[in-house]
């Protein structure tokens, strides 16, 4: 077990941190290798990562990228589908050797058993994992499953789940968030070599507060972060203000 705290002023300098911590990761990977493999979180947390990812210096042609989760039955026009997000935020921007996404349409349970296959051929060196305002890891809401061997399922949306995401604004009301989504499972999050979460703003300052003082606990999900061999965490000042009080 080993965690990095990482606090910056801002989001913008989060971000910027982070990315490079990603960058240095996956050049690492690409030296000893020859490729890389990494696997991207969504939602309002990461636009500041994502673009200062897309700066970094990387042979992105040497990349493969997953991602993390999406709703179910959401068509990809939809301004919340995440496969939407990852496109015109980062695979538009990089030249990237692939790209792999959930798909929750359609025959889901064959799409997650074709992305599972790809995914596991091979070790991911970064997983890039946000925490939300319940402490969830992708969709993984409390209490999650920390036992399964499957790399996805489908899983049913908590109500502060839902929240933030109308919060955020992707929504415009809870009975508009859809019911479902497919998700990446928390031992197949843990499987990465590398785990770095960029976690800003004052929303989640009591998911970060619980997620370090608290033990492990399925019912904050983002504990289990804390037994990865390297577990690097970027918070900004808003989101370490519940730590800083209890310093």
């Amino acid at each position: 077990m080993s965690i990095t705290i990482t606090i910056a002023e801002t989001a913008q300098e989060l971000g910027l941190r982070a990315a490079a911590k990603i960058a240095d990761l996956l050049n690492q990977a690409i030296e000893a290798r020859g490729e890389a493999r990494i696997i991207l979180s969504t939602g309002a947390s990461q636009f500041e990562t994502m673009e200062a990812l897309t700066q970094q210096a990387v042979d992105w042609s040497k990349v493969e990228m997953f991602h993390l989760d999406e709703y179910v039955e959401l068509g990809e026009s939809h301004i919340a589908s995440f496969r939407k997000y990852l496109k015109e935020r980062f695979v538009s921007k990089v030249n990237l050797k692939a790209a792999h996404f959930v798909n929750g349409e359609g025959d889901v349970q064959k799409n997650i058993a074709a992305l599972s296959a790809e995914l596991r051929r091979k070790v991911v060196d970064v997983g890039v994992i946000g925490i939300g305002e319940n402490a969830h890891i992708a969709f993984n809401d409390p209490p999650a499953d920390f036992e399964t061997d499957l790399a996805y399922k489908v899983v049913e949306l908590d109500e502060r789940c839902k929240q933030q995401q109308v919060g955020e604004g992707w929504f415009k009301s809870l009975k508009d968030v859809p019911r479902q989504a497919v998700t990446m499972c928390p031992r197949q999050i843990m499987a990465c070599r590398h785990v770095v979460s960029s976690v800003p703003h004052a929303v989640k300052a009591e998911a970060v507060y619980n997620t370090i003082t608290r033990p492990v606990d399925p019912m904050v999900p983002a504990t289990l972060l804390k037994t990865h061999p390297d577990w690097n965490l970027f918070i900004d000042i808003n989101s370490a203000s519940k730590l800083v009080a209890l310093a």
